[in-house]
């Protein structure tokens, strides 16, 4: 669950442009991003034009007022419908585009999604909706609108998406045929320990101090802090790919994050959540969930492994995918396991030999 600050954000691009990541965010600004051309993004006219029939811009009720949240399908099966949940919050649906291909092969039927805050979506300025719950509330609406029901629904989750997963399960799984649960765990107070008493003693002990010192002095937008970031910590833990040559749909997640979202929920910290997640803790209720789960970590994930496979026997009907080579994106760095292992999940569910 990376976090950054708005100022952290600029020093992120800052690092990128010197590293090398792509010359395209030369020109890109630091604000959470006004609605984008969808039309040149995604090849989808929108407004007053004739829309692609596979993306929806669907209304959701909220207690500040109507908004929009923008979908698009892909594939076509109705007995595989799976809603993927992004991480952040307030990153984008940008970085599930690893799965097409995967889940194009098998006949699956997916939905990219970007939560209200989040790039394509509606972006008010309204910080009391960057509340879990609410976000609970959404996820239903966007399923009722497309109709998705517990003969044909899975829910997929990452990260910040597992956590709502969870929440979403624990209130409604009697809309759900299947949940996973990817590099999530079910605490954010032991994940806070894991990176205290686990990740932080793997970083060299002069680069942790001089970490610890930017944090502690909130100097976030500091081009040091993510210098020694990205090579002790994003190589490492999120994505085991040498940062210069990260795909496009990552570089792009950064480049459309919603810092307002992200910070409020999270907080600035690379290794504590301090936001409005600080104490979520579900361990306790996992066993009230009974629909087919696949929870998923790697050994060099920033969440601990152990903790996600221990996950998998809390709920009622449960299974552990393990990428030995992933990180936080596994679905990246250890592809091949990863969608071998969620795909059987998918196939074992839809054809009753979970």
């Amino acid at each position: 669950m990376i976090k950054h600050s708005q100022k952290s954000q600029r020093s992120i691009l800052i690092l990128i442009l010197f590293i090398s990541f792509t010359t395209v965010l030369l020109s890109c600004t630091q604000q959470p991003m006004d609605k984008p051309s969808i039309s040149a993004e995604i090849d989808t006219p929108i407004k007053d034009e004739v829309p692609d029939s596979s993306v929806r811009f669907i209304e959701i009720t909220t207690p500040k007022g109507n908004f929009k949240v923008w979908t698009k399908r892909v594939g076509n099966n109705p007995n595989i419908k799976v809603l993927t949940l992004h991480g952040g919050p307030g990153a984008t649906h940008e970085y599930y585009e690893v799965a097409e291909d995967f889940f194009r092969s098998e006949n699956i039927e997916f939905y990219y999604y970007d939560q209200l805050g989040s790039y394509y979506s509606d972006q008010p300025d309204d910080s009391s909706l960057w509340v879990t719950e609410r976000f609970v509330e959404e996820v239903e609406q966007v399923r009722i609108a497309l109709n998705l029901t517990s003969d044909n629904f899975y829910l997929y989750g990452h990260s910040w998406g597992g956590i709502l997963a969870i929440e979403y399960a624990l209130k409604y799984q009697k809309n759900l045929k299947g949940l996973i649960i990817s590099n999530m765990v079910a605490s954010i107070p032991d994940y806070n320990t894991y990176a205290e008493e686990v990740l932080s003693k793997q970083i060299d002990p002069d680069v942790l101090k001089e970490i610890v010192e930017i944090e502690e002095a909130g100097d976030y937008d500091n081009p040091r802090y993510m210098e020694l970031l990205i090579p002790h910590h994003y190589e490492k833990h999120i994505l085991r790919i040498p940062a210069a040559e990260w795909p496009d749909a990552i570089n792009r997640t950064f480049e459309h994050l919603n810092p307002n979202v992200y910070v409020l929920m999270q907080g600035p910290s690379e290794f504590r959540a301090s936001g409005r997640l600080e104490k979520w803790d579900r361990k306790s209720d996992l066993s009230k969930i009974n629909v087919p789960t696949l929870t998923i970590g790697g050994t060099h994930d920033s969440m601990d492994p152990e903790h996600m496979k221990w996950m998998a026997t809390e709920v009622q009907n449960g299974r552990y995918l393990h990428c030995p080579n992933g990180s936080h994106w596994s679905m990246y760095d250890d592809k091949e396991i990863y969608f071998e292992g969620l795909i059987k999940f998918i196939n074992d569910v839809n054809d009753g030999s979970f």
